[in-house]
């Protein structure tokens, strides 16, 4: 939303959970960054909102930001505090940037995560440089937040570098994040690597349908989305490789989002090694404009040291939305979840869902979400 210059613009979500027990809401997942599908497990309630005012002087286009959020009962957080200016006679299309910049590349949605992402930390950096019909963003980082500085005897330094627009084939684009650390008193040395790869297909298979192809690696402390991995001083990092699927549809009425992923993480120190699959999909099926109905399944595992963990979840809502499209928001649901897990995932998870050795449990709530 802008008017004269002041855009706002945000996300938020809620509602309460009426048959928890034991605490427990919703964040029912096994850890792998890519198996907690959100859809009557989100679990909270938040809000963050961005506040940006754009100027022009002397022909350069400036504009200043401020996102605060707020989840749960913690404190209100600052998630962005920065300047951009662009314009200049040397490459007017590139944007100059310093401060603290979510810099979030591409989610799945249906898990609530972005698997290429470098913002979030206080650095400064450029965007939209043309390359050869390409663009080019690179961006440097310490490991300090406006919420929170590291230790004084801890460093830790960040830059990436993002390369997209990348024609390769009709419909499809490729991208690449390069990620670089370094860092001083960090575990293990403190310095480590990344590299992304996502290649984007509009009319996969069908006309409506997208895919996304990721692959991603990473060791040390580059997490591998692009951010920084473990640089408290005190924990080790390290190596990761990923492969991840995801398709997008609407036909009419019909709509939805799948993933299929697996990741492979081993301790830099100890050499233990956890290995993460997650397959699921949401689809939602409009009845009337305002109305859909929403399922949600998945299943997912982790393997590591000790037995193999397995859940499954199932999730039914009924939404009142805006449109018929899957992406419509604001959307109101009443929701009824299902999930189950054997006894490895119950012992692992013995202070959250699976105490008291727990295997299943139902949620029924009504939640909101928005973004605008």
């Amino acid at each position: 939303m802008e008017v004269a210059g002041f855009e706002f613009n945000g996300y938020s979500r809620g509602g309460p959970v009426f048959n928890h027990s034991d605490g427990v809401k919703g964040h029912i997942g096994l850890g792998g960054e890519l198996q907690k599908y959100r859809l009557g497990n989100e679990g909270d309630n938040g809000i963050e909102v961005n506040f940006a005012r754009g100027f022009e002087t002397n022909g350069i286009q400036w504009k200043v930001n401020y996102m605060p959020a707020k989840w749960g009962s913690g404190d209100i957080s600052t998630e962005q505090a920065y300047v951009e200016m662009s314009g200049f006679s040397f490459s007017p299309e590139a944007k100059f940037w310093v401060g603290q910049r979510r810099l979030r590349i591409q989610d799945v949605h249906i898990v609530d995560y972005f698997l290429m992402n470098y913002g979030d930390n206080i650095g400064a950096g450029v965007t939209d440089i043309p390359v050869g019909g390409m663009k080019l963003g690179v961006g440097v980082f310490t490991g300090d937040k406006f919420d929170g500085n590291l230790p004084n005897n801890v460093k830790a330094q960040r830059i990436n570098a993002d390369l997209s627009e990348i024609n390769t084939n009709p419909g499809g684009k490729l991208r690449v994040l390069l990620t670089a650390v370094n860092g001083k008193n960090q575990a293990n040395g403190g310095s480590g690597s990344g590299i992304s790869i996502s290649h984007n297909q509009k009319d996969f298979l069908l006309p409506g349908m997208s895919n996304a192809l990721f692959l991603q690696t990473s060791r040390g402390h580059a997490r591998i989305d692009g951010q920084f991995e473990a640089i408290d001083g005190l924990t080790p990092g390290k190596r990761v490789v990923r492969i991840a699927d995801s398709i997008n549809w609407q036909s009419g009425p019909f709509g939805g989002q799948a993933l299929i992923g697996y990741q492979t993480n081993k301790a830099d120190l100890t050499g233990v090694e956890t290995k993460d699959f997650s397959l699921g999909a949401r689809g939602s099926y409009a009845f009337s404009k305002h109305f859909k109905m929403l399922a949600e399944l998945s299943t997912t595992t982790r393997k590591g040291a000790g037995p193999d963990q397995r859940l499954s979840k199932a999730t039914l809502a009924g939404a009142l939305a805006l449109s018929e499209d899957f992406w419509s928001r604001p959307e109101l649901r009443l929701y009824v979840t299902k999930a189950n897990w054997n006894q490895a995932a119950a012992a692992a998870n013995a202070g959250t869902f699976g105490a008291n050795g727990k295997t299943s449990r139902t949620l029924v709530g009504v939640q909101y979400e928005v973004w605008w």
